[in-house]
C-alpha cells in the first residue's frame, strides 16, 4: 500500500501542468459577473476565482477545493460551473502546497477564504448562510476537515476576518483521505502524505489525528455527500466507508455513493459523476441544504 501510494501519486502530479489554463465556460448564465485571481490573503497561492450569476437576492455558494496530493493542483477548470445555471454562485480556492508550508495550512487557508468570502459577501451578492463546498482527493480531504471542524480553534489560523465563521453548511465529499495513517504507516518511505504532515505519521501523532476529519466529528456537523469509486487503488473506498460510518454514528445526515468501476478520478469516475442522474443527485443535496429559508 505504501508503495503503491507514492509511485501512483507521482503519476497523478505529474500529469499536473505547471500552469494550468483558466477555464473560460463556454455557457455563462447570461450577466454572470466573473472576477479572477482575487486575494484572501498574502500569499502567491491565496487566490480564488469567483462567478456569479445575475439576481436579484443573495445567491448560495459553492466553493470548490482542488486536489493534487496537496502538493500541486489548482483552482482552474471548476467540475462545479454547471451549478451557476441552477441558482449558485461557484469559487474555486488556491492554498499552500505542502511543499510551501505543511499541514495545518492547507485548512487554514481554506478557513481564511471562507472568512473571507462572508466577509465580502455583500459586495459579491452571497448568501452568507449558505455556503457549500466540494473537494476531490486531497480537497476531499479539506472540504470533509472543513464540515467537521467548525470551532477547532487550532485549524482556524490566523488568515485575517476573524469575527467571521469558516462554517459549511454542506459538504460534497470525492474520494478524499480520512485515516492518514492508514495511507502512510509508521516508518514508513516518505511521501505525499509525510510531507503534508512534515514528517513520519507515527512520530507527529497528535498532527496526524488532527488532520483526519473524523477526529472532529459533532452531531451538529454540515450534512455530507460522499463519493467514491471502487476500484480506487490510490485512496481506497474504506477512507470514505469510515468516514459515512462515523457520521451516521454521530447523527450526521450523510450519504455514501459508491461509483462500481470508477478508480481515483479515472475516465470511469469522471463519466459516472457528469451524467444527468448523478448531476441532479448532486443538485439536489446541495439545494436541500443551501436553500432552505431557515
Amino acid at each position: 500500500m505504501k508503495f503503491w501510494f507514492t509511485a501512483s501519486l507521482a503519476i497523478v502530479l505529474s500529469a499536473i501542468p505547471a500552469t494550468a489554463p483558466a477555464q473560460t465556460p463556454k455557457d455563462l448564465p447570461a450577466g454572470t459577473k466573473v472576477d479572477r485571481d482575487l486575494a484572501y490573503g498574502q500569499h502567491e497561492r491565496h487566490k480564488f476565482d469567483l462567478f456569479v450569476p445575475k439576481s436579484e437576492t443573495p445567491l448560495p455558494l459553492i466553493i470548490w477545493v482542488h486536489g493534487g496530493g496537496w502538493e500541486g493542483g489548482s483552482k482552474d477548470n471548476n467540475p462545479m460551473m454547471f451549478l451557476l445555471a441552477k441558482g449558485y454562485a461557484i469559487a474555486g480556492i488556491n492554498y499552500r502546497y505542502s511543499q510551501q508550508a505543511p499541514f495545518p495550512a492547507q485548512i487554514h487557508d481554506c478557513k481564511a477564504a471562507i472568512r473571507f468570502l462572508r466577509a465580502n459577501a455583500k459586495k459579491h451578492n452571497l448568501d452568507t448562510d449558505h455556503f457549500g463546498v466540494c473537494g476531490a482527493s486531497a480537497g476531499g480531504h479539506l472540504v470533509a476537515l472543513l464540515g467537521t471542524s467548525d470551532g477547532v480553534k487550532e485549524l482556524e489560523g490566523n488568515g485575517g476576518n476573524l469575527k467571521e465563521s469558516s462554517r459549511v453548511q454542506a459538504v460534497c465529499d470525492w474520494f478524499g483521505p480520512t485515516d492518514l495513517l492508514k495511507l502512510s504507516p509508521a516508518g514508513g518511505s516518505p511521501n505525499a502524505v509525510t510531507r503534508l504532515i512534515g514528517g513520519d505519521l507515527g512520530v507527529k501523532k497528535d498532527l496526524t489525528a488532527a488532520a483526519n476529519p473524523i477526529t472532529h466529528i459533532a452531531k451538529d456537523d454540515a450534512p455530507f455527500l460522499i463519493i467514491h469509486g471502487d476500484k480506487d487503488r490510490l485512496v481506497p473506498l474504506s477512507q470514505s466507508e469510515v468516514l459515512h460510518a462515523a457520521l451516521k454514528k454521530a447523527g450526521v445526515e450523510t450519504e455514501l455513493m459508491i461509483f462500481k468501476g470508477a478508480g481515483h478520478g479515472d475516465q470511469e469516475f469522471r463519466t459516472q459523476i457528469t451524467t444527468t442522474e448523478n448531476r441532479d443527485k448532486t443538485v439536489k443535496f446541495f439545494d436541500k441544504h443551501l436553500k432552505s429559508k431557515s
